[in-house]
């Protein structure tokens, strides 16, 4: 699964965070690298936990909690 989280507000604005990692509904939690971004956040590296919050497959619905750790310069 790719994440590509853009910021629209406040100090990081107009930057982005690229995560990339595999992702399956059923487990409770999930290790994602942190891969690259732009703006603020170019040359990032670090890792983000996906943690399952809600899992209700007849709505086809899964919420997951992002804790992203970043290092960038």
């Amino acid at each position: 699964m790719v994440y590509n989280l853009g910021f629209t507000h406040g100090e990081y604005n107009g930057s982005s965070l690229c995560l990339l990692g595999p992702i399956s509904p059923t487990s409770i939690a999930n290790e994602l690298a942190v891969v690259g971004g732009t703006g603020v956040f170019r040359f990032a590296r670090g890792y983000a936990v996906a943690k399952r919050i809600v899992l209700d497959f007849k709505a086809l619905l899964v919420v997951r909690e992002l804790n992203v750790y970043v290092s960038h310069y």
